[in-house]
């Protein structure tokens, strides 16, 4: 029988939403980074949440994506110069520095800088100061944090899998093996896996077999992933997944003027397909906040994000991904409070 075909039920739903640190606690330190994760878990966070990307000798390292301009300063290297190239990236022409074309050793030169400086000046402070992760150092440090009253988990999204197979680095096949190597396999241990990409998701289900670790399905908020959330997607998620992590775009509706327009039964149908539901992305600055809930005209200013933490809590979501560990654990604190 195929692996997805004998795949268990999915875990029991957590008694309380849980905090998913994105990329650490970036609203405070650059993403990706040492610091980045340390504070995210400090500000409440009982998940962490690295992107992997492999470098050219099959090492999982994390980064936003695998070009590398915008999060470390390797364009001011002019020892990497000769290696800036334009790829066409899912049929997006791209122009940088690719992780790809780059061992690890190499790209442990480089330092990581603050991606969206327009939005979050404060932290180009913090430039410079820090270093390029593996997957197995961030692993390494949620253990490390871990209590026995308090497990801290990583929340792995492999990115781009299939452009990396394409380049000859399977990424399902390497998380499969590293996973082995960190004795990270099962469905309670500190990695849990998400990705956009099912085919991916599907390989190391059937790799790591039906009590393998705990799998998230990432969903678009576009019109090609509608399928995915059909009564039918869902339970074909279910075959292979433990839950879905959709944008938080396909839970609070959005009107074309940035206005809430109301509200969807997704969770409830998730649940109804036995799906946990963890949404991505929560913010607070005015950029990414619906209108209602924006405080001034400052795109960088921060608005109303306690608010509409609250209001995915309240649509029964079972954790919620966000750049301010901080302001969602405290919505979470009103919640329980209530």
């Amino acid at each position: 029988m195929h692996a997805s075909a004998a795949l268990e039920p999915p875990a029991t739903r957590p008694s309380r939403p849980v905090i998913v640190g994105h990329r650490g606690a970036p609203a405070y330190r650059p993403e990706h980074t040492a610091a980045s994760y340390e504070l995210a878990i400090d500000l409440g966070a009982e998940l962490i949440e690295p992107d992997v990307v492999v470098s050219r000798d099959g090492a999982l390292v994390v980064r936003h994506e695998n070009e590398l301009s915008r999060s470390t300063d390797i364009a001011s290297r002019s020892e990497f110069a000769d290696r800036r190239a334009t790829k066409d990236l899912d049929g997006e022409v791209c122009t940088g520095w690719f992780a790809e074309d780059f061992t690890l050793a190499e790209l442990r030169t480089l330092r990581a800088v603050e991606r969206m400086p327009q939005l979050r000046p404060l932290n180009t402070t913090y430039d410079g100061r820090f270093g390029i992760l593996t997957l197995g150092e961030v692993v390494s440090l949620a253990r490390r944090r871990s209590t026995p009253d308090r497990q801290v988990r990583v929340l792995a999204e492999l990115k781009s899998p299939n452009w990396s197979a394409e380049q000859g680095l399977p990424m399902a096949q390497l998380v499969g093996a590293e996973l082995r190597r960190l004795r990270a396999t099962g469905p309670e241990d500190t990695v849990v896996v998400q990705s956009f990409d099912a085919a991916a998701l599907r390989e190391l289900r059937a790799d790591l077999g039906s009590r393998g670790p705990t799998i998230l399905q990432l969903v678009e908020d576009d019109a090609a992933s509608d399928p995915m959330v059909t009564p039918a997607g869902l339970r074909e998620i279910s075959t292979y997944a433990q839950g879905i992590a959709p944008s938080r775009n396909r839970l609070l509706l959005r009107d074309d003027d940035e206005a809430i327009r109301g509200v969807s039964d997704l969770v409830q149908r998730a649940h109804g397909a036995g799906l946990t539901v963890i949404p991505w992305t929560h913010r607070a600055e005015n950029a990414f906040l619906p209108r209602h809930l924006r405080r001034g005209s400052d795109p960088a200013g921060l608005g109303d994000a306690a608010a509409e933490a609250g209001m995915l809590f309240g649509l029964g979501v079972d954790g919620l991904i966000t750049d301010h560990p901080d302001i969602a654990a405290r919505a979470r604190r009103q919640l329980v409070a209530a």
